[in-house]
């Protein structure tokens, strides 16, 4: 969205409008398991059990989904080898490079910012 695009539009539904491709593409790389396969890949092509074995706690289903939906977006390439079984690699795309930058950027603001946050967290809980 530019400078001033809001102010162009003059309904509820126009800013709804203007601000769903945002949200989308925010939802989408921002989540943590697409955050965490695009810090990995930002080291360089891997396997997909490699990645599997490298993020706790994700499921089969919900690496499978993850990549396609980055691959899909342009972030992530897979290249397939005609080998029995199959091999399959991911690397970054260079879209998903340039999202390396912020995504590392966001990721060196929260531990430079964690105890704040968590000192925040806590007197939140204590006032409820």
């Amino acid at each position: 969205m530019k400078p001033g695009h809001l102010k162009e539009t003059h309904t509820r539904s126009g800013v709804e409008d203007a601000c769903r491709p945002i949200h989308e593409i925010l939802g989408r790389v921002g989540d943590k398991w697409s955050v965490l396969v695009v810090q990995l890949l930002g080291h360089g092509t891997m396997r997909f059990n490699e990645l599997r074995r490298a993020i706790d706690g994700i499921s089969q289903k919900m690496l499978t989904t993850t990549l396609r939906n980055l691959e899909r977006d342009g972030f992530v390439s897979r290249k397939i080898y005609p080998t029995i079984p199959p091999r399959v690699e991911y690397s970054l795309t260079d879209l998903g490079s340039e999202l390396l930058g912020p995504v590392k950027a966001l990721a060196e603001w929260v531990d430079v910012n964690r105890e704040r946050i968590d000192a925040a967290r806590t007197r939140f809980d204590e006032r409820s």
